[in-house]
């Protein structure tokens, strides 16, 4: 299990970082910068993870893809509000460009003004709530409903307030869809005050 000492070090531990992906977001209404400490880099790790990993820790907003040599590409990422995020291990069953989107019938039901309009589904594309790309999230061959994806809301990046998945800024989350093989494992870690 990975320890809380691994995660609030490589935190603040940052290396320098290859090639920079200097995120914008535009639409036609507005215009925002990603903050500068949202920005991809590659941290250095306390403790031995095999390369090709993913690791999702809600407590600093951290999403790590492991690297060779005690290294991982961290990303800031937005998580799901405290009764929706479900920690465990996962695996990457399928990766979508563009992916179409329906809410499950549990968002639905929690919020019929905002979802049930969608019950049909939405195709993919920049309006779509999963962004620029997912990776869908399994465990065994069951599809957990759970996805790693881009967002429409880069603001919300660094605060918990999905239904369960991990958003990232979208050319960040096409940055590490590339990194990404299918089958990767996937750990999102719990909150502290779960444990």
């Amino acid at each position: 299990m990975i320890t809380r000492r691994l995660f609030c070090t490589s935190a603040l531990a940052s290396a320098s970082f290859a090639a920079p992906l200097k995120a914008h977001h535009t639409n036609k209404s507005q215009s925002y910068e990603v903050p500068a400490e949202h920005e991809p880099r590659i941290v250095e790790l306390d403790e031995y993870i095999p390369a090709g990993e993913i690791h999702v820790d809600p407590n600093f907003f951290a999403l790590y893809l492991t690297l060779p040599d005690y290294k991982a590409w961290r990303y800031s990422v937005g998580v799901a509000g405290p009764d929706l995020w479900e920690p465990g291990e996962y695996h990457v069953q399928w990766k979508a460009k563009w992916p179409s989107w329906r809410p499950t019938n549990a968002m639905i039901k929690r919020n019929p003004a905002a979802y049930a309009k969608y019950r049909n589904g939405m195709p993919g594309g920049p309006r779509n709530p999963l962004g620029a790309r997912a990776l869908y999230l399994f465990q065994g061959n069951r599809d957990t409903y759970l996805r790693i994806h881009g967002t429409t809301q880069p603001w919300t990046i660094g605060t918990a307030v999905s239904n369960g998945c991990a958003r990232l800024v979208n050319d960040h989350v096409i940055d590490l869809y590339n990194r990404t093989q299918k089958g990767a494992r996937v750990v999102l870690h719990p909150r502290w005050r779960d444990v």
